[in-house]
């Protein structure tokens, strides 16, 4: 695992509280360092839930970004 997988697993670990308030959560799958892009999975109650766009871009893909501000972007995968 890279740095920068570390450090988006550590920025996932602060956001996985909130998502599980909401029966949710959140899994790395990967990342790709020539894109920049970010691949995660949604889990429980975020899967299906229609604020869960909103809550992957203003709130997972923001924290990422403020953290390692080279990610251009995070998406969710099935």
């Amino acid at each position: 695992m890279s740095s920068i997988e570390q450090q988006i697993e550590e920025v996932l670990e602060q956001v996985r509280p909130a998502l599980r308030m909401d029966g949710g959560g959140i899994e790395l799958i990967s990342y790709n360092k020539e894109t920049q892009v970010v691949e995660v999975r949604l889990q429980g109650a975020c899967v299906g839930c229609p604020m869960s766009q909103i809550t992957l871009k203003m709130g997972v893909e923001a924290a990422i970004q403020d953290a390692i501000p080279e990610i251009k972007e995070v998406i969710a995968i099935d």
